[in-house]
């Protein structure tokens, strides 16, 4: 089920190429296709958003339901668990804690000279969340709802509006509802796919637009943010998901194997590799995927991402280990060794790193505080969580004296001189009396 590679080695190389190199195929006429749904959006408005609901979620949509009021949220407090509200809002406050740390503050310097200088850090004005549907809104993605709004209340967003789209009936499944009450989202919407990435993008009557669009789906929300990109800002393009194992000779195998199944388990292109120096460990680890296997609901297309894009890769050092994780640019990697604070000062790509026996993957998805919408398909390599900083810009401020104009305007003048830009030297040579061409 799962090959063993040697690394070094040709077959080493070819399967960190394969994995690297893996890609959802997206044909031409799909492109089209999310681009008529985002044209068709544009010109339409809610009209296209219920005929497109209607086509594909739920078949007696109206326009009426696209808002969520708030009395469906009370309503939905009084259909689930309390004992999971309380989870949530747990889960909450820990993403809030950990997130308030990114904060970063506007600043100012000042010169000798009498300039200033400096730049302000202001959050967007509206943000979208995607949160998918998740097999017909009965397994409802709470921690999406809360990993996408959390950031986004501690940056000061004052319009969080979030899109999903609706089960058949018209009804959104209540733990969302709750969740998205919880996490501070200030207005829901019951739309999905590429038509509710256009409406954020574009406003219609019931949707008004947004600057930035987060949060994961489909390859039709992942096109859609794709094309809209520019209009507002993305958190990124998300691919399939990804773990990497570290593992030495204290390892439990079966936390090795269980860790690699909660990855493999999502999609048949995620990638789940355990790289270990321990040669003992690896049919260990074999066996203890194979079993674990046998018990999974979903374990067709575990089977099938191991097989494509999962492997046991021995090396001859732990160092050597991270360097091949650092070519992988993991979306998790895990470190499952007896000193993992020895290990991550090597690190250089990951989306996340998950230290030591207790720190499994799924803490940081539910519950520990970290972002779990991370950086897939190596672009760990340049790319960051989502966090606080995707909700704000900065704008750079500069004031300068008479002092100071004075003596950079020829420096300035010389170098508009060199690009052949007249005007921005000239705006430079009439505060300096230089410029004798006639005022009128």
């Amino acid at each position: 089920m799962v090959p063993v590679v040697n690394y070094p080695s040709v077959e080493a190389e070819r399967f960190l190429s394969a994995v690297t190199g893996r890609q959802v195929v997206v044909d031409a006429q799909l492109e089209k296709q999310v681009q008529e749904i985002l044209e068709a959006v544009r010109r339409d408005g809610d009209e296209a958003l219920v005929d497109f609901t209607r086509r594909f979620d739920a078949p007696d949509f109206t326009k009426a339901r696209i808002r969520v009021p708030p009395e469906e949220i009370d309503e939905a407090y009084a259909t689930v668990d309390p004992g999971l509200v309380d989870v949530i809002r747990k889960a909450r406050d820990n993403i809030r804690r950990f997130h308030e740390h990114q904060r970063s503050s506007s600043w100012f310097t000042t010169h000798a000279d009498g300039c200033y200088m400096g730049q302000m850090v202001r959050p967007v004005s509206a943000a979208g969340l995607y949160v998918p549907g998740g097999q017909g809104g009965e397994t409802p993605l709470v921690s999406t709802v809360l990993m996408t709004a959390v950031p986004a209340v501690v940056a000061g967003v004052l319009d969080i509006a979030m899109v999903t789209p609706p089960r058949r009936d018209g009804t959104l499944n209540p733990y969302l509802l709750v969740a998205a009450r919880e996490a501070g989202v200030h207005r829901i919407h019951k739309v999905g796919s590429a038509w509710a990435v256009a409406a954020l993008a574009y406003g219609t009557e019931s949707v008004p637009p947004v600057d930035v669009v987060v949060g994961p789906g489909n390859i039709y929300v992942t096109l859609a943010k794709k094309m809209v990109s520019g209009r507002v800002g993305i958190d990124g393009l998300a691919g399939p998901s990804e773990v990497v194992v570290i593992a030495d000779r204290t390892a439990d195998p079966r936390f090795v194997a269980a860790d690699l199944l909660s990855q493999a388990e999502h999609d048949p292109m995620a990638s789940a590799v355990c790289l270990t120096d321990d040669a003992e460990l690896v049919n260990s680890v074999l066996a203890a995927l194979e079993s674990q296997t046998r018990e999974l609901p979903r374990q067709d297309i575990a089977r099938e991402a191991l097989s494509r894009y999962g492997a046991v890769i021995l090396t001859r050092s732990l160092e050597e280990a991270v360097e091949v994780a650092n070519r992988l640019a993991p979306e998790h990697l895990e470190l499952l060794v007896e000193d993992p604070w020895a290990l991550l000062p090597r690190v250089q790509n990951a989306g996340a790193v998950f230290m030591g026996a207790h720190t499994p993957e799924a803490l940081g998805d539910y519950f520990a505080g970290p972002n779990h919408v991370l950086p897939t398909s190596g672009t760990a390599r340049f790319a960051s969580a989502l966090s606080v900083e995707t909700f704000v810009k900065k704008t750079t401020v500069l004031a300068y004296s008479r002092e100071a104009f004075v003596r950079d305007a020829p420096a300035v003048a010389a170098l508009a001189a060199l690009e052949r830009l007249d005007a921005h030297a000239r705006s430079v040579q009439v505060r300096m009396g230089q410029d004798n061409r006639p005022s009128g």
